[in-house]
């Protein structure tokens, strides 16, 4: 994004140069918000010349018809340009700062809409969603249908190693260092699950593959785009992978008699009420896995596997 100025001086670095390093799912999150709606009326500017004037032209359109999505990007050019400051590419105050900036001249998102929550599919229309799905083909396909299955998010599935998985257990242990709340998870495994797991097994090229679910490059997991496309190759635009998992938690609530914090623990989230997290020390493995059985079943998961499989080709 944003070229340099010109001068005698070394050029000026743009935003695209400037962005930091961010967690491998979130990537291409960032570069897809700041090519749609910063880099059209951002991209020729010089990060040292950015004003909050040129801020608000990229936020305005957005603001009121998409907030949570204008917050994020709001945050995300005030990240870079924070960054440009720091590396001494630009001076002054942030342009892009909400408190004693923004605030008075944009309105509260949380005054304008609701929050956009993740699109997700009604508990009773996952048997037919997921026949739907077994006739997909690829890898993207196997790794959407066990992150729906295990209920675990999509970059958990995505950087999934052979040695986090004990098959005669039935159990996939998630390393604290690969969770969001930096917590290790325990994931019981249905039969479906690991007829899964049993059918990327066959498909490793030698013990080096320690990717369960690999990308196209050596050593490099699947994109988080790799999922997303196969909803769009079902014409499920409206889905998003995420969403999968309040599927889950709408499943539970409503249709079966299982305890809320048992939901809550298979979904690798913190208790809020702190008594009830004091009592609460084990992670009920046995009993999420009666849990996740009853799952796999309701999705209507056979375990059998599904049609061609097509490898991935090295680059």
């Amino acid at each position: 994004m944003l070229t340099a100025a010109a001068g005698a001086k070394p050029a000026t670095p743009g935003v695209r140069s400037s962005v930091l390093k961010w967690r491998r799912e979130h990537r291409a999150q960032w570069r897809s918000t700041l090519a749609t709606y910063a880099y059209p009326k951002l991209g020729k500017l010089s990060v040292a010349s950015i004003t909050t004037g040129d801020v608000l032209g990229a936020l305005r359109p957005i603001w009121t018809e998409k907030p949570e999505t204008a917050s994020r990007l709001r945050g995300r050019i005030e990240a870079i340009l924070s960054y440009a400051k720091a590396m001494r590419w630009r001076t002054g105050e942030n342009p892009a700062a909400w408190s004693d900036n923004l605030d008075h001249l944009l309105p509260k998102t949380g005054k304008i809409a609701r929050v956009e929550h993740h699109a997700a599919l009604p508990w009773r229309e996952m048997g037919a969603f997921m026949a739907q799905l077994e006739q997909q083909a690829g890898i993207g396909v196997l790794a959407l249908r066990f992150a729906i299955l295990t209920a675990v998010r999509s970059g958990e599935v995505r950087g999934t190693m052979w040695s986090e998985i004990d098959m005669r257990a039935g159990i996939w242990t998630i390393p604290k260092e690969r969770m969001k709340a930096k917590r290790e998870h325990r994931v019981p495994l249905s039969d479906a699950a690991v007829a899964i797991l049993r059918e990327m097994e066959s498909l490793r090229r030698d013990k080096a593959d320690a990717l369960v679910f690999p990308g196209a490059k050596p050593g490099k997991p699947l994109s988080d785009m790799a999922l997303l496309m196969t909803l769009r190759r079902m014409e499920r635009d409206e889905l998003t992978v995420h969403g999968f998992r309040s599927t889950f938690r709408d499943w539970v609530a409503e249709a079966t008699s299982y305890q809320r914090e048992l939901a809550e623990t298979a979904l690798a989230h913190a208790l809020t009420d702190k008594t009830e997290a004091a009592y609460q020390r084990g992670d009920m493995l046995e009993k999420r896995r009666r849990l996740m059985a009853e799952w796999a079943r309701h999705c209507g998961t056979t375990g059998a596997p599904a049609g061609e499989v097509v490898p991935l080709r090295r680059a």
